[in-house]
């Protein structure tokens, strides 16, 4: 099989490749391997407690807080958002300093 695989794993990707035919030689194995007697199921991923943790933190349903950006862009808006451009500039001279380390 000629296909370009992808850099990032993501849901959709995954869905391509589980929506790909299989050929009669690979489900032909793929009945050999499980017929085999084996306790382990080729295939078969078991995830720790940490790794369902991890994925059940990457829905992006909550990675903006909405009303934090609407009143960022009201204040914005009306001339009221205060920018401390000082503070920003040391921030950026601290991280930059923390990362030569």
């Amino acid at each position: 099989m000629n296909r370009r695989i992808p850099l990032k794993i993501t849901p959709a990707t995954l869905k391509a490749f589980a929506a790909e035919p299989v050929s009669p030689a690979r489900a032909d194995a793929a009945r050999a391997a499980s017929n085999s007697g084996s306790s382990q199921t080729r295939g078969a991923v078991d995830l720790s407690p940490a790794a369902r943790h991890l994925s059940s933190l990457e829905s992006t349903d909550n990675d903006i807080n909405m009303v934090k950006v609407e009143q960022l862009r009201a204040a914005i808006e009306s001339g009221e958002l205060k920018i401390d451009v000082s503070r920003i500039a040391d921030g950026l001279l601290s991280s930059a300093r923390e990362l030569l380390k």
